[in-house]
């Protein structure tokens, strides 16, 4: 996983598609459905942790 369109993808994977019109919102609403997924044991820690690192970098850059 190396940018936030493969996040998008994995996120689809599993028939969630995130799009609001905000940027910030949308990253916010995608931590969060990436932190249920790891809850539920849906996603291993590496792609979870992948995944956290590449928003957060893409808020920052919001910035």
């Amino acid at each position: 996983m190396n940018n936030i369109i493969d996040v998008r993808h994995l996120l689809k994977r599993f028939g969630i598609f995130v799009y609001i019109g905000d940027r910030l919102a949308d990253l916010n609403l995608m931590e969060d459905e990436i932190k249920a997924l790891h809850d539920s044991q849906l996603i291993n820690s590496k792609e979870y942790t992948q995944a956290l690192l590449i928003i957060k970098n893409e808020k920052k850059e919001l910035e």
